[in-house]
Formats: C-alpha cells, sequence, structure tokens
C-alpha cells in the first residue's frame, strides 16, 4: 500500500497499516481520556497570551494619546508601541522553530512562557530615566519587542505540539480540538484586551489613567502563569519522538524541492490574513471613539470595542466544527470569500455607518466582517500550516508561515494609517474609513483563490499520512530513514520493537476494556 492511502478500520476509522504491517494507531494508545487531552490543552492554551497583549496594545495606546497628547502621538512611539510586538514575534518563531524541531518542542515551550511572565512584568513597569516620557516609551518599545520573542514561540512549539498531540485524540474530533486551543484561545484573550482595561477604567476613573494601563499590562503575566506547571509536566508528543531528525542532519535541498511551493503558499495567505486581522483589531477602539465622538467615556468606548470583539467568538467556534466536518482547506476559502462580499458591502455603506446614531449598525456588521474571517482564515490558517508538513521539520514550516503572517499584520499597522492619511479627506472622511475596507476585501478574495486551487485536502490523518509521504520521498532519494526519531526510538527499531516508522503491534500490550 501506498504510503498517502489509509486502511479503514470496521468503525470507519483509518488506522495506520500503511507499509503492510500490523501497528497501533497514535489515537488508541493505553492513556485515559484526560491524559489524552490535556497536552493539547497545555500546548495550545498559551495563545490565549497572544491575543490580550498584542490586542490590549490598542487600548494601551488610546490611554498614551489621551495623557500625553501630541508630545506622543507626534513621536515615533505612537507606531513603534504598537507594531514592535510584531518584530519580536517574528525573531521568536523563527529562532523556536528551529530549536523545537532541533531540541525539544516540551523546552521551547517552557522557554516561551518564562519569557512571557518576565517581559509582560517589566513592559507594565516602563520607566525613563528621571521620569522622562521619551525614556518610558523607549523602554515599554524595548519590552514590547522583547515580549514578542515569548509570543512567537508559543506559535512553533506550542501549535506544533497541539497539532500533533490531537493525534492521540477521537478520529473526527481533531481540528475541533486544535482550534479550540489556539484561535479560539486568540479571540478570547481579545476580548479579555478591551474588557479588562474597560473595568479597570471603571473601577480607577479617568482621573488615574496611569494606572489603568500599567495593570493592563502588568495582567499580562497571569495566563502563562496560569500553564507554567502543566507545561512542566508535558512529555514530547508521540509523532514528535517517531519522526524528529535531531539526532541526524536534515537534508534541507530535498526539503525544499518537497515543500518549497506549499510553503509559499500557506506563508501568503497568513501574511495576507493577518495584514487585515490585526490592523483592524489595533484600530478598532480608534474608529470607534471617532464614530461616538471626542465626548464619550473612555469606558464606553472599549466597551464597543469589547463588543466588537466578542463577534470574533461566534464564528472562531462554529468555525471550528465546521472545519471537522467539511475539512480546513473548504472552509477557509469559503468563508474567506463571504467575508470579502461583507467587507465590500460594508465600504459601500461607510457612509451612512459612519454616522454616531448607527454606531450599532456599524458593530454589528464590522462584527460579522470579523466572524467570518475567523470561521475561515482564522481557524484554519494555522491548522493548515501545522498539518501540510513532515514532523521532521514542522516546528521551521509553521514558524516561516506564521512570521509570514506577522510580517503582514506589521506592515498592516504601518500601512494601513497611510492608506487612511492619503484618502480624499484625510482621516477622518468617509474615503479614510472605506479604503481600508476595501483594500482588506480584495486581499479576502485573493485569499480564497489561492486557498480553492493551490492547497491540498486536509484529512484528519493528515499528519501521519504525510509523515509517510515524507518517508517515502526520502528513501526514493536515497536518504536512509533510520536516522529518523529520538534515541530511544531508534533502539526500539534496532529490537524490532518498531517497524517502518510506526510501533509494531507485538511490543504493545493489550489494553483492558472498561
Amino acid at each position: 500500500m501506498r504510503g498517502d492511502e489509509q486502511a479503514t478500520s470496521p468503525s470507519g476509522d483509518s488506522n495506520t497499516a500503511e507499509y503492510g504491517h500490523d501497528v497501533v494507531p497514535i489515537d488508541n494508545p493505553r492513556k485515559s481520556r484526560w491524559d489524552r487531552s490535556w497536552p493539547t490543552i497545555a500546548c495550545g492554551a498559551g495563545l490565549f497570551s497572544d491575543g490580550y497583549l498584542n490586542g490590549v496594545i490598542g487600548q494601551v495606546n488610546t490611554i498614551l494619546k489621551q495623557l500625553y497628547g501630541k508630545a506622543y502621538t507626534n513621536s515615533p512611539a505612537q507606531s513603534n508601541v504598537t507594531a514592535i510586538t510584531f518584530a519580536g514575534t517574528v525573531v521568536g518563531q523563527l529562532f523556536f522553530g528551529y530549536v523545537s524541531d532541533h531540541y525539544s518542542r516540551k523546552w521551547a515551550l517552557m522557554a516561551s512562557t518564562i519569557i512571557l511572565i518576565i517581559f509582560a512584568a517589566l513592559s507594565a513597569g516602563s520607566y525613563g530615566v528621571g521620569g522622562s516620557l521619551s525614556g518610558m516609551l523607549a523602554a515599554l518599545t524595548a519590552w514590547r519587542f522583547l515580549l514578542g520573542i515569548g509570543i512567537g514561540g508559543e506559535y512553533p512549539a506550542g501549535s506544533v505540539a497541539c497539532a500533533e498531540s490531537t493525534g492521540e485524540l477521537k478520529s473526527g474530533h481533531r481540528n475541533r480540538w486544535f482550534i479550540m486551543f489556539t484561535n479560539v484561545q486568540i479571540d478570547a484573550g481579545s476580548i479579555l484586551s478591551t474588557l479588562v482595561p474597560m473595568i479597570l477604567v471603571l473601577i480607577c476613573t479617568e482621573d488615574h489613567l496611569r494606572l489603568v494601563w500599567r495593570l493592563s499590562l502588568g495582567l499580562g503575566m497571569i495566563p502563562p502563569l496560569s500553564l507554567l506547571y502543566l507545561r512542566l509536566k508535558l512529555d514530547e508528543p508521540e509523532e514528535f519522538k517517531r519522526e524528529t531528525m535531531k539526532n541526524t542532519r536534515t537534508p534541507w535541498l530535498l526539503v525544499l524541492k518537497f515543500y518549497w511551493l506549499r510553503l509559499a503558499v500557506v506563508s501568503l495567505i497568513w501574511f495576507v490574513y493577518d495584514f487585515s486581522a490585526y490592523s483592524f483589531s489595533i484600530y478598532a477602539t480608534q474608529w470607534i471613539s471617532i464614530l461616538l465622538g471626542d465626548d464619550t467615556a473612555l469606558w464606553r468606548s472599549f466597551g464597543w470595542g469589547t463588543l466588537v470583539n466578542v463577534f470574533y467568538l461566534p464564528g472562531a467556534i462554529a468555525g471550528a466544527y465546521i472545519s471537522d466536518w467539511i475539512g480546513p482547506r473548504r472552509a477557509l476559502y469559503t468563508f474567506v470569500f463571504l467575508q470579502g462580499c461583507v467587507g465590500f458591502l460594508m465600504a459601500g455603506l461607510y457612509g451612512v455607518l459612519n454616522q454616531p446614531k448607527n454606531v450599532g449598525g456599524f458593530v454589528v456588521i464590522y462584527g460579522i466582517f470579523l466572524s467570518l474571517g475567523e470561521a475561515g482564515p482564522g481557524d484554519n490558517i494555522g491548522l493548515v500550516a501545522s498539518k501540510t508538513s513532515a514532523t521532521a521539520i514542522r516546528g521551521q514550516y509553521y514558524a516561516i508561515a506564521a512570521a509570514c503572517g506577522k510580517i503582514g499584520a506589521f506592515v498592516g499597522t504601518y500601512v494601513f494609517p497611510i492608506i487612511q492619511e492619503n484618502a480624499p479627506g484625510g482621516t477622518d472622511s468617509t474615503r479614510g474609513g472605506q479604503d481600508p475596507f476595501f483594500v482588506s476585501s480584495s486581499l479576502c478574495m485573493f485569499s480564497a483563490v489561492l486557498a480553492y486551487f493551490m492547497l491540498p485536502h486536509i484529512g484528519q490523518d493528515t499528519i501521519k499520512t504525510e509523515d509517510a509521504k515524507f518517508r517515502e520521498y526520502l528513501e526514493s532519494r536515497g536518504w536512509d530513514t533510520r536516522q529518523m526519531g529520538s534515541l530511544e526510538y531508534q533502539n526500539a527499531a534496532r529490537s524490532g520493537e518498531i517497524v517502518d516508522g510506526r510501533a509494531s503491534a507485538k511490543a504493545v500490550e493489550p489494553v483492558e476494556k472498561v
């Protein structure tokens, strides 16, 4: 049987009898349901920090403008503070992508968690020499960059390990659990990133906004702290133990020949999605403030921002189930196409929606726009990136794709204000609001075309079948795949407990039925 084919059991679930040998599927080990589930939770849930710490800077930006006026808005710090985290995230993604493939998924994850805790706290305590504003903003910018490195580590270490851990879950449910503990966590973090500052403004009042922005940043250390113990208990994913190349030299030329086109497509779709998604999330609070007027209380502005972010969740949660039902590729191109249609509609109606009396309509239609984006690329681009490459190079493959996404986000935070400033009438004009939606919606259509024509089908067992195809390709080019796997795994292979990259049935004790 070819490496890309699957045998089917009487129950309808695919197993892994790829090479004519009896093997034990990775989703049927001698583990309880909790033992199979908690690694998925521990690995993926750290992306909550990405949603919170990237989102909260939008509210902090609004507060700093209110506190320091032109001294802040006329300085480079306004752009740097909001965008510098993306630069750090790219560095973290590429660095931890290499570390997670060549050393350890677990310890790469632990390192990124510790970085998040330290620099979330330091960001909250940013201080300039002599109490200077420029010094404080420079310190905040530096800490945010280093914080971004920790956020970046969550992608190749956390998301990849999460995807590999879902292989131990029931077939037919794997995509939804990956999404629930990756993208849904980002969206939950985004909601709290506006809700927390709103509550703090109500508690502290607008007379103590310095305390509000520092607390808003400092509370970002709680999510990674809550995961520290679970992550310390983690073991390496089973698939990583079997397929890693950390004990040999990676045949990069063969890897590039096999994956370059697929990686380019996934990276481009992620770039386009983050270009719009992160830029919209950061500037949403400012748009709402403009719609509500200058006299609106700050907490009310943050409250409307929270309502906007709540629209992320229905799309993300529904999309998690839809991804299992129709597949990630189909879900991605369908919903990103619909998002583009709503975006064009919103651009056309912006002249009506930008009136203060119609702020409710603006929020609802904009919320639908965001929700469709979450059901499509938001939920599925990370899933596609984590399952369309072999385990041996998955961390680096995913890191490059995710880094392209963050570069898109970084570019977007600079380009969106330029689009608005150069619109006829300037930033506060109707065209200043329309043009970002025209640009974003056009990019949505482009992403839909790429996904439809150039992404492969992704099934429940794609990780296993992709590993089998990659092994087959390497062997056809004369590369010895017996070098793959952890040292423990290689020793088991030599003793006959592993056959053709899988655990032989004779090496596994029968499981007692309860």
